[in-house]
Protein backbone atom coordinates (compact mmCIF):
# COMPACT_ATOMS: atom_id res chain seq x y z
CA UNK A 1 0.00 0.00 0.00
CA UNK A 2 2.99 2.38 1.06
CA UNK A 3 4.45 1.54 -2.21
CA UNK A 4 1.83 1.88 -4.26
CA UNK A 5 1.04 5.51 -2.66
CA UNK A 6 4.44 6.13 -3.42
CA UNK A 7 4.29 5.22 -7.17
CA UNK A 8 1.61 7.94 -7.12
CA UNK A 9 3.42 10.67 -5.66
CA UNK A 10 6.58 10.32 -7.79
CA UNK A 11 4.20 10.35 -10.92
CA UNK A 12 2.65 13.40 -9.55
CA UNK A 13 6.06 15.12 -9.28
CA UNK A 14 6.98 14.18 -12.63
CA UNK A 15 3.35 15.25 -14.23
CA UNK A 16 4.32 18.76 -12.60
CA UNK A 17 7.91 19.12 -13.54
CA UNK A 18 6.65 17.66 -17.07
CA UNK A 19 4.00 20.60 -16.61
CA UNK A 20 6.35 23.33 -15.74
CA UNK A 21 8.41 22.53 -18.44
CA UNK A 22 5.69 22.91 -21.03
CA UNK A 23 4.40 26.39 -19.81
CA UNK A 24 5.61 29.79 -20.54
CA UNK A 25 4.41 33.18 -19.81
CA UNK A 26 5.11 36.35 -22.09
CA UNK A 27 4.16 39.87 -20.23
CA UNK A 28 3.27 42.44 -22.24
CA UNK A 29 7.02 43.80 -22.32
CA UNK A 30 8.19 41.33 -23.88
CA UNK A 31 8.15 39.27 -27.10
CA UNK A 32 9.45 35.44 -27.19
CA UNK A 33 10.54 33.36 -29.61
CA UNK A 34 9.95 29.43 -30.02
CA UNK A 35 13.05 27.07 -30.95
CA UNK A 36 12.66 23.69 -31.66
CA UNK A 37 16.05 22.14 -32.19
CA UNK A 38 17.93 25.32 -32.92
CA UNK A 39 15.47 26.18 -35.36
CA UNK A 40 12.81 29.10 -35.10
CA UNK A 41 9.24 27.41 -35.16
CA UNK A 42 7.32 30.36 -33.63
CA UNK A 43 6.83 34.01 -32.42
CA UNK A 44 4.58 34.78 -29.72
CA UNK A 45 3.82 38.95 -29.80
CA UNK A 46 1.08 38.93 -27.63
CA UNK A 47 1.02 38.57 -24.11
CA UNK A 48 -0.52 35.62 -22.30
CA UNK A 49 0.40 32.00 -21.18
CA UNK A 50 1.96 29.66 -24.00
CA UNK A 51 2.62 25.81 -24.12
CA UNK A 52 5.47 23.84 -25.34
CA UNK A 53 7.11 20.87 -26.25
CA UNK A 54 9.36 20.15 -22.92
CA UNK A 55 13.19 18.79 -23.79
CA UNK A 56 12.67 19.62 -27.65
CA UNK A 57 11.59 23.03 -27.63
CA UNK A 58 13.40 25.98 -25.71
CA UNK A 59 11.30 29.82 -25.97
CA UNK A 60 13.71 33.00 -25.36
CA UNK A 61 11.91 36.03 -24.28
CA UNK A 62 13.02 39.68 -25.86
CA UNK A 63 12.22 42.94 -24.09
CA UNK A 64 10.12 45.62 -26.25
CA UNK A 65 10.38 48.29 -24.19
CA UNK A 66 12.36 51.61 -25.87
CA UNK A 67 15.68 51.62 -25.22
CA UNK A 68 18.18 54.50 -25.35
CA UNK A 69 21.81 54.94 -26.58
CA UNK A 70 23.77 58.03 -24.95
CA UNK A 71 27.37 57.99 -26.12
CA UNK A 72 29.53 59.02 -23.18
CA UNK A 73 31.92 60.83 -25.43
CA UNK A 74 31.02 63.89 -28.29
CA UNK A 75 31.56 62.74 -31.40
CA UNK A 76 33.76 65.36 -34.03
CA UNK A 77 32.51 65.73 -37.31
CA UNK A 78 33.46 68.26 -40.12
CA UNK A 79 31.12 71.33 -41.65
CA UNK A 80 31.25 72.11 -45.24
CA UNK A 81 33.69 74.75 -43.89
CA UNK A 82 35.99 72.29 -42.75
CA UNK A 83 35.65 73.31 -39.46
CA UNK A 84 35.44 70.94 -36.68
CA UNK A 85 32.54 70.53 -34.43
CA UNK A 86 31.93 68.45 -31.71
CA UNK A 87 28.33 66.70 -31.04
CA UNK A 88 26.75 64.75 -28.13
CA UNK A 89 23.51 62.64 -29.62
CA UNK A 90 21.30 60.11 -27.99
CA UNK A 91 18.98 57.17 -29.92
CA UNK A 92 15.50 55.85 -28.86
CA UNK A 93 14.75 52.94 -30.25
CA UNK A 94 13.10 49.36 -29.71
CA UNK A 95 12.62 45.70 -31.54
CA UNK A 96 9.70 45.74 -34.01
CA UNK A 97 10.00 42.39 -35.63
CA UNK A 98 12.11 40.00 -33.00
CA UNK A 99 12.26 37.36 -35.58
CA UNK A 100 14.06 39.86 -38.23
CA UNK A 101 15.67 41.13 -34.65
CA UNK A 102 17.41 37.57 -33.80
CA UNK A 103 18.45 36.49 -37.65
CA UNK A 104 20.24 39.87 -38.51
CA UNK A 105 21.91 40.74 -34.71
CA UNK A 106 21.30 36.67 -33.24
CA UNK A 107 19.38 38.69 -30.39
CA UNK A 108 22.23 40.67 -29.00
CA UNK A 109 21.32 44.16 -27.60
CA UNK A 110 24.79 45.31 -27.95
CA UNK A 111 25.41 44.34 -31.28
CA UNK A 112 22.11 46.28 -32.36
CA UNK A 113 23.29 49.08 -30.52
CA UNK A 114 26.64 49.22 -32.38
CA UNK A 115 25.07 49.01 -35.61
CA UNK A 116 22.76 51.82 -34.84
CA UNK A 117 25.06 54.16 -33.38
CA UNK A 118 27.02 52.99 -36.69
CA UNK A 119 24.40 54.67 -38.72
CA UNK A 120 23.59 57.47 -36.64
CA UNK A 121 27.33 58.48 -36.82
CA UNK A 122 27.33 58.25 -40.84
CA UNK A 123 24.15 60.20 -40.81
CA UNK A 124 25.62 63.07 -38.37
CA UNK A 125 28.52 63.22 -40.58
CA UNK A 126 26.60 63.48 -43.56
CA UNK A 127 24.28 66.40 -42.52
CA UNK A 128 26.76 68.33 -40.94
CA UNK A 129 29.11 68.17 -44.08
CA UNK A 130 26.46 70.11 -46.17
CA UNK A 131 26.35 72.57 -43.36
CA UNK A 132 28.24 75.63 -41.78
CA UNK A 133 29.09 76.37 -38.42
CA UNK A 134 26.96 79.13 -38.30
CA UNK A 135 23.87 77.18 -39.34
CA UNK A 136 24.51 74.76 -36.76
CA UNK A 137 24.68 77.01 -34.09
CA UNK A 138 22.07 79.36 -34.85
CA UNK A 139 19.42 76.28 -34.88
CA UNK A 140 19.27 73.50 -38.16
CA UNK A 141 19.16 70.68 -35.28
CA UNK A 142 15.29 70.01 -35.82
CA UNK A 143 15.91 69.35 -39.35
CA UNK A 144 18.81 67.44 -38.90
CA UNK A 145 17.33 65.22 -36.31
CA UNK A 146 14.36 64.57 -38.25
CA UNK A 147 16.19 63.84 -41.49
CA UNK A 148 18.51 61.86 -40.05
CA UNK A 149 15.73 60.03 -37.71
CA UNK A 150 14.12 58.60 -40.90
CA UNK A 151 17.47 57.67 -42.30
CA UNK A 152 18.63 55.89 -39.53
CA UNK A 153 14.91 53.93 -38.93
CA UNK A 154 14.96 52.89 -42.63
CA UNK A 155 18.51 51.18 -41.54
CA UNK A 156 17.22 49.85 -38.78
CA UNK A 157 14.24 48.08 -39.93
CA UNK A 158 16.36 45.85 -41.64
CA UNK A 159 17.98 44.10 -38.19
CA UNK A 160 13.88 44.38 -36.96
CA UNK A 161 14.15 47.56 -34.93
CA UNK A 162 12.57 50.45 -35.19
CA UNK A 163 13.99 53.98 -34.21
CA UNK A 164 11.57 55.85 -31.92
CA UNK A 165 13.96 59.31 -31.78
CA UNK A 166 17.03 60.82 -32.78
CA UNK A 167 18.23 63.97 -30.92
CA UNK A 168 20.98 66.53 -30.71
CA UNK A 169 21.98 67.14 -27.05
CA UNK A 170 24.72 70.18 -27.47
CA UNK A 171 26.88 71.07 -30.20
CA UNK A 172 30.14 72.25 -29.06
CA UNK A 173 32.96 73.91 -31.03
CA UNK A 174 36.53 73.00 -30.40
CA UNK A 175 38.39 75.75 -28.05
CA UNK A 176 40.32 76.73 -31.31
CA UNK A 177 37.82 77.45 -33.42
CA UNK A 178 34.67 78.90 -30.62
CA UNK A 179 36.94 82.60 -30.98
CA UNK A 180 36.46 82.78 -34.53
CA UNK A 181 33.65 81.27 -34.51
CA UNK A 182 31.88 83.84 -31.50
CA UNK A 183 34.19 87.05 -33.45
CA UNK A 184 32.51 86.38 -36.66
CA UNK A 185 29.00 86.14 -35.33
CA UNK A 186 29.81 89.41 -33.20
CA UNK A 187 30.80 91.21 -36.05
CA UNK A 188 27.60 89.71 -37.99
CA UNK A 189 25.14 90.78 -35.31
CA UNK A 190 27.18 94.56 -34.92
CA UNK A 191 26.96 95.05 -39.02
CA UNK A 192 23.16 94.45 -38.67
CA UNK A 193 23.03 96.33 -35.75
CA UNK A 194 24.85 99.31 -37.73
CA UNK A 195 22.35 98.98 -40.61
CA UNK A 196 19.08 98.91 -38.53
CA UNK A 197 20.84 102.08 -36.87
CA UNK A 198 21.45 104.04 -40.52
CA UNK A 199 17.91 103.02 -41.85
CA UNK A 200 16.31 104.45 -38.18
CA UNK A 201 18.24 107.34 -38.96
CA UNK A 202 17.55 108.21 -42.36
CA UNK A 203 13.43 107.61 -41.66
CA UNK A 204 13.85 110.17 -38.38
CA UNK A 205 15.53 112.40 -40.70
CA UNK A 206 12.71 112.22 -43.56
CA UNK A 207 10.25 112.26 -40.57
CA UNK A 208 11.84 115.57 -38.62
CA UNK A 209 12.30 117.02 -43.03
CA UNK A 210 8.59 116.42 -44.02
CA UNK A 211 7.36 117.88 -39.78
CA UNK A 212 9.64 121.00 -40.53
CA UNK A 213 7.84 121.82 -43.98
CA UNK A 214 4.55 121.26 -42.67
CA UNK A 215 5.46 123.56 -39.75
CA UNK A 216 6.46 126.01 -42.44
CA UNK A 217 3.50 125.57 -44.68
CA UNK A 218 0.98 126.06 -41.86
CA UNK A 219 3.02 128.99 -40.49
CA UNK A 220 2.64 130.38 -43.92
CA UNK A 221 -0.97 130.27 -43.52
CA UNK A 222 -1.30 131.43 -40.36
CA UNK A 223 0.37 133.88 -40.99
CA UNK A 224 -1.47 135.01 -44.39
CA UNK A 225 -4.85 134.84 -42.62
CA UNK A 226 -3.49 137.07 -39.86
CA UNK A 227 -2.28 139.65 -42.52
CA UNK A 228 -5.75 139.33 -44.34
CA UNK A 229 -7.35 139.11 -41.09
CA UNK A 230 -5.59 142.54 -40.13
CA UNK A 231 -6.10 144.25 -43.02
CA UNK A 232 -9.50 143.56 -43.39
CA UNK A 233 -9.41 144.70 -39.30
CA UNK A 234 -7.81 147.95 -40.64
CA UNK A 235 -9.30 148.95 -43.63
CA UNK A 236 -12.35 148.77 -41.78
CA UNK A 237 -11.44 150.58 -38.80
CA UNK A 238 -9.75 153.54 -41.54
CA UNK A 239 -13.22 153.10 -42.76
CA UNK A 240 -15.33 153.84 -39.43
CA UNK A 241 -12.83 156.43 -38.98
CA UNK A 242 -13.36 158.03 -41.97
CA UNK A 243 -17.12 157.63 -41.55
CA UNK A 244 -16.81 159.69 -37.72
CA UNK A 245 -14.45 162.64 -38.86
CA UNK A 246 -16.28 162.93 -42.15
CA UNK A 247 -19.45 164.65 -40.03
CA UNK A 248 -17.22 167.02 -38.69
CA UNK A 249 -13.89 167.92 -40.59
CA UNK A 250 -13.01 170.81 -38.51
CA UNK A 251 -12.99 168.86 -35.48
CA UNK A 252 -10.76 166.01 -37.00
CA UNK A 253 -8.34 168.64 -38.03
CA UNK A 254 -8.30 169.56 -34.31
CA UNK A 255 -7.67 166.37 -32.91
CA UNK A 256 -4.84 165.37 -35.13
CA UNK A 257 -2.91 168.80 -33.54
CA UNK A 258 -3.81 167.73 -30.65
CA UNK A 259 -2.37 164.50 -31.44
CA UNK A 260 0.90 165.95 -33.15
CA UNK A 261 1.30 169.18 -29.79
CA UNK A 262 1.58 165.64 -27.60
CA UNK A 263 3.68 163.63 -29.53
CA UNK A 264 5.90 166.76 -30.24
CA UNK A 265 6.13 168.09 -26.66
CA UNK A 266 6.45 164.49 -24.98
CA UNK A 267 9.48 165.16 -23.30
CA UNK A 268 10.60 168.15 -21.24
CA UNK A 269 13.82 168.14 -23.09
CA UNK A 270 12.94 168.02 -26.97
CA UNK A 271 13.02 171.15 -28.70
CA UNK A 272 11.17 172.28 -32.13
CA UNK A 273 12.16 175.30 -33.73
CA UNK A 274 9.58 176.92 -36.27
CA UNK A 275 7.91 180.15 -37.61
CA UNK A 276 5.39 181.71 -35.31
CA UNK A 277 3.31 182.25 -38.30
CA UNK A 278 3.24 178.28 -38.98
CA UNK A 279 0.64 176.35 -39.66
CA UNK A 280 1.38 173.54 -37.04
CA UNK A 281 0.84 176.41 -34.48
CA UNK A 282 -2.98 176.96 -35.93
CA UNK A 283 -4.69 176.09 -33.19
CA UNK A 284 -2.56 177.71 -30.40
CA UNK A 285 -3.97 181.34 -31.74
CA UNK A 286 -5.95 183.29 -30.40
CA UNK A 287 -9.09 183.44 -32.06
CA UNK A 288 -11.23 186.11 -30.27
CA UNK A 289 -8.82 189.05 -31.31
CA UNK A 290 -7.44 187.72 -34.80
CA UNK A 291 -3.63 188.16 -33.46
CA UNK A 292 -1.43 185.29 -33.03
CA UNK A 293 -1.19 183.98 -29.65
CA UNK A 294 2.20 184.34 -27.85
Amino acid sequence: MMRSAGNILIMLVAVLLLLSLSIYTVDQRQNAIVFQLGEVVAVKTKPGLYFKIPLVQNVRLFDTRILTIDSQDPERYITSEKQNVLVDSFVKWRIADVKQYYVAVGGDEQRAATRLSQTVNDGLRAEFGKLTVHDVVSGERDKITDRLRKLVDQDARKIGVEVVDVRIKRVDLPQEVSATVYSRMESERKRVANELRSTGAAEAEKIRADADRQREVILAEAYKQAQQTKGAGDAKASAISAAAFGKNPEFYAFYRSLDAYRKSFSSKSDVLVLEPNSEFFKYMRGTGTGKAGN
